[in-house]
């Protein structure tokens, strides 16, 4: 086995992973406070991307430093994008939260095609060049692979933010208030829980990680599709459900089962097939273990 091609795939399968993380935190954290699967969520980490472009274009002419540049365009992108999230919610899902399920979800995917037509008007359907702003810098790992500066960067980030989002929902007063909301939206209310401070809240996280995928990606690989949401975001969606949609820590090691099961599947196999082998192992996985990897089974009550 070469053994430097197979390091190269397991990163470039953890450097996927990572941005499919980013994601698919936004999903399962909404799922688990209101039990909506936000298709639209794609698309908030594609506008993310947009908007950093955007802005870089926009600070390119002044002579900035390219980090600093970066730094600003991410900030202004996690920025615009939690505002989109929070809109989003308010418009087309806190309406319909005592609707039928089915409503709240015809409602998200006619907000995701009604956001991608909107980026495609506003801008174009080529792809874009995206600046590599990140210094890149290439190391020489143990095992005689090549580690770029920017992968670092995106699992570090991954990492960094998991770990901050475990701490905020275990240990802070609003993810307290999240977890009882989750739990029982209608009791937490009751104890005076103000429950649509913590939905919008909870869009404003998922918006925010899903942007910052949606920036650090780009970067990484320098170009940028209107369209690039809705493969990401179905992808981060299974990835979601593999690990045990509302788990946090599911949510990541499914994105990174996912990440790693395309990576090698393309390298030793074939990249027609990139897109097939996310829904091969996912049919897999939840035909042995319906609730995801980290999931847990729910008891009927009779």
């Amino acid at each position: 086995m070469d053994l430097d091609y197979f390091f190269q795939l397991f990163l470039g399968g953890m450097t996927r992973g990572s941005i499919y993380a980013l994601i698919a935190l936004g999903y399962t954290m909404v799922y688990g406070i209101i039990k909506l699967i936000n298709f639209a969520h794609g698309e908030i980490y594609m506008i993310g991307a947009f908007t950093a472009l955007i802005i870089v274009g926009a600070l390119g002419m002044t002579g900035l430093n390219p980090v600093l540049i970066f730094l600003i365009a991410g900030v202004i992108a996690v920025l615009t994008s939690a505002g989109y999230g929070v809109t989003i919610e308010r418009i087309a899902y806190k309406p319909l939260r005592n609707a039928p399920r089915l409503s709240a979800l015809i409602s998200a995917i006619g907000m995701s095609l009604f956001l991608q037509n909107y980026v495609l008007l506003a801008q174009t359907s080529n792809f874009l060049p995206f600046p590599t702003l990140i210094p890149e810098f290439k190391f020489l790992a143990n095992a005689g692979g090549i580690i770029s500066s920017t992968q670092i960067i995106i699992l570090a980030t991954t990492a960094l933010v998991m770990v901050v989002l475990t701490l905020l929902i275990k240990f802070t007063r609003i993810g307290k208030a999240m977890r009882a909301t989750s739990q029982d939206r209608q009791m937490a209310q009751l104890v005076g829980i103000g429950i649509n401070k913590v939905i919008a809240f909870t869009f404003v996280i998922g918006s925010f990680t899903a942007a910052l995928g949606g920036v650090l990606i780009c970067s990484h690989i320098g170009q940028i599709n209107f369209y690039i949401g809705f493969i990401a975001g179905i992808k981060a969606f299974v990835a979601a459900v593999l690990g045990g949609i509302g788990s946090i820590p599911g949510a990541v090691l499914g994105s990174f089962v996912l990440g790693l099961t395309e990576s090698f599947g393309t390298g030793y196999i074939s990249s027609d097939y990139e897109d097939v082998f996310a829904f091969l192992f996912l049919v897999l996985i939840l035909t042995i273990r319906p609730s995801g990897i980290l999931g847990r089974e729910k008891k009927a009550k009779v």
